[in-house]
């Protein structure tokens, strides 16, 4: 556990320079948008006033100011499009720099007086808590955000939204932040079940080279009709046999399934097969 808990803190220092670097890209930007686009709605407004119109009719024409607003723009949209993005390379960089980067540091990684498993599960508990810090950090800028639209909008002409309302308006963003801890579970469990799967498909690459990375697309196949095997049979063969509880608990065994076969996998080819 110790040399676990090392190797995760040593995977997240190598992160940490752009890891600050998508924090602040996101706040600017964010801050930026909403700065931006209180000031607008307020210089509609005033010109509106300066033509004898009331607040009431302005809102008529115009429509409240609501955060919902921002999270509609580019500049909102914008800087979590790149850190997802980020992230998703980053699982795949993750391994690869270690081969290609400076003096095959690989090597010195699978020789450390540890489990080779143990940097497997570093990486990907690296990745889940990337993952997580930059959704905590993006309800805390949501909750700033507000606060400076609600310093440059009169309370007149704002739409008052609750952070649960400005979730909610949004699809993406709901899966993001879940309401509810088996919503958490589903949508994070598959999140991660997919980081387990697309690392045993870079140690097939590893291993086996041009034939690893078929290897790797036939494993990432299978585990998917595995984990949608419930799916498959309660819209073809059982034709909505399953209440939807017993779906759920057959979906979150095919789930443990398929990262106990990845992990299973992982570990022969760490240990047999791996080429530094």
């Amino acid at each position: 556990m110790k040399n676990y808990l090392k190797l995760t803190n040593f995977e997240l220092s190598r992160f940490f320079k752009l890891y600050v670097v998508l924090i602040g890209l996101t706040l600017v930007m964010q801050t930026v948008g909403i700065i931006w686009m209180s000031n607008t709605y307020m210089g509609s407004v005033e010109g509106l006033l300066l033509e004898g119109n009331t607040a009431e009719l302005i809102k008529m024409n115009l429509g409240t100011f609501s955060f919902s607003t921002l999270t509609t723009s580019l500049l909102f949209s914008g800087p979590i499009i790149i850190c997802i993005a980020s992230l998703l390379i980053y699982v795949f960089l993750i391994w690869y720099r270690d081969w290609f980067g400076k003096n095959t540091f690989v090597y010195r990684l699978f020789m450390l007086p540890t489990a080779r498993m143990n940097l497997f599960f570093a990486k990907a508990t690296s990745i889940f808590l990337m993952v997580l810090g930059l959704v905590s950090l993006q309800l805390v800028f949501i909750l700033i955000e507000s606060q400076i639209a609600k310093l440059i909008v009169p309370t007149t002409y704002m739409e008052s939204q609750n952070l649960n309302q400005i979730i909610n308006g949004f699809d993406y963003m709901r899966v993001l932040y879940p309401t509810t801890l088996i919503e958490f579970l589903i949508n994070y469990g598959i999140g991660f079940m997919a980081v387990f799967v697309i690392f045993t498909g870079i140690l097939f690459e590893r291993s086996f080279r041009l034939k690893g990375i078929l290897f790797g697309i036939l494993f990432a196949g299978i585990s998917l009709f595995v984990f949608i095997s419930p799916i498959l049979l309660q819209v073809t063969i059982l034709e909505g046999f399953f209440y939807p509880v017993e779906l759920f608990i057959l979906m979150v065994i095919t789930g443990l399934i398929v990262i106990a076969g990845s992990v299973w996998i992982s570990n022969y080819l760490l240990n047999k097969k791996i080429r530094v």
